[in-house]
């Protein structure tokens, strides 16, 4: 069992930045798979970024470039830094983990690929 914890959502305006962490415990050297998804309400819950092996990561177009996943060395931390933020950005941001044998760009950011979640932390971004 792996138990991750959000932390660092707030409210913020249009083009301000974010970090959000999210602390892992458990059984963390089972997961080799990282990820940041986000939900609206009404709206399915998308992959934003992922980290795979600890080197390998991948993105969402909407936020290339903007936002950047990075993850410490034991396995116990991942961050997602979110700079640029807009409107778009906001949601319920949830911490992922998982572990795979192999790991495409497009399966690392579907939740099916994940077998862990946090509790979410909420952004919003103001216009």
């Amino acid at each position: 069992q792996v138990q991750l914890v959000e932390s660092g959502g707030a409210s913020v305006q249009t083009g301000g930045s974010l970090r959000l962490s999210c602390a892992a415990s458990g059984s963390t050297g089972n997961a080799n798979l990282m990820g940041w998804f986000r939900q609206v309400p009404g709206k399915e819950r998308e992959g934003v970024a992922s980290i795979y092996g600890g080197a390998r990561t991948y993105y969402a177009d909407s936020v290339k470039g903007r936002f950047t996943i990075s993850q410490d060395s034991s396995n116990t931390a991942v961050y997602l830094q979110m700079n640029s933020l807009e409107p778009e950005d906001s949601g319920v941001y949830y911490c992922a983990a998982g572990r795979r044998l192999h790991c495409s760009p497009d399966a690392c950011l579907r939740d099916g690929a994940y077998n862990y979640w946090g509790q979410g932390t909420q952004v919003t971004v103001s216009s």
